[in-house]
């Protein structure tokens, strides 16, 4: 199907999976109901494509892939409901959380369990590959906000810095006391508008008192400003 001419063809229905359509014209194509796993897409022009059927006012997207995934979202609730629970509840926690420090990330995590997020955690133990770095930036954005925690600069490795700059969600920056911050942690820090000032703790028992007012609170106050 490479470079084919299949512009306004009816599609509904049609088992497309592996199909190669490198440099193909599938403008306007009604393809409701398709199956489209690992097809190719390369060089292919993919506009005002027909996600609904005939019997059904036109919905047009301009991806077939984003296509045949809305259609999806669109009409199965149970979908829609996971997404909604992963984009309103989801709270991604980065850093390097030493076996002596552990019983803190699992504290923060149960506290945040009982205020209804769904707490997403990411530990740097060792250095993260590409494949491991879009997978961070995907939970990232898929998140209400970020919890990253900055106490060892070996918690902010270069992959980090780069999935920063872009979020648009806020991310709350965490330093054990007495630590000073780093230059790593401060250019992390004013890497972007969303990233908030570190809050400095203690202790384990600090850190749980002060969790609403100066970890929760803040970020979900940057959220508000975010989105206006």
């Amino acid at each position: 199907m490479a470079k084919a001419d299949l512009a306004d063809a009816d599609l509904t229905a049609a088992t497309l999976n592996g199909t190669d359509f490198s440099h193909a014209n599938l403008n306007g194509c009604r393809v409701y109901g398709v199956s489209v796993w690992d097809v190719k897409l390369d060089g292919a022009s993919q506009l005002e494509l027909i996600i609904t059927p005939q019997s059904e006012p036109k919905l047009q997207v301009d991806n077939l892939e984003v296509a045949s995934f809305l259609y999806l979202i669109l009409n199965n609730q149970k979908i829609r409901d996971v997404i909604d629970t992963i984009t309103s509840k989801v709270v991604l926690i980065l850093g390097r959380f030493e076996p002596s420090r552990k019983r803190i990330l699992d504290a923060m995590r149960d506290a945040l369990r009982k205020r209804n997020y769904l707490p997403v955690v990411f530990d740097f133990e060792r250095p993260v590959s590409r494949d491991l770095t879009e997978t961070v930036r995907t939970l990232a954005h898929l998140s209400r906000f970020v919890i990253a925690d900055i106490t060892d600069p070996r918690s902010i490795p270069h992959e980090l810095q780069a999935i920063v700059p872009d979020l648009a969600v806020p991310v709350q920056t965490l330093l054990l006391n007495p630590n000073a911050p780093t230059e790593c942690s401060m250019t992390f820090a004013g890497n972007t508008s969303g990233v908030l000032e570190p809050y400095y703790y203690e202790d384990e028992t600090t850190l749980l008192a002060q969790l609403d007012n100066k970890v929760i609170l803040p970020a979900e106050q940057k959220l508000i400003e975010m989105r206006k």
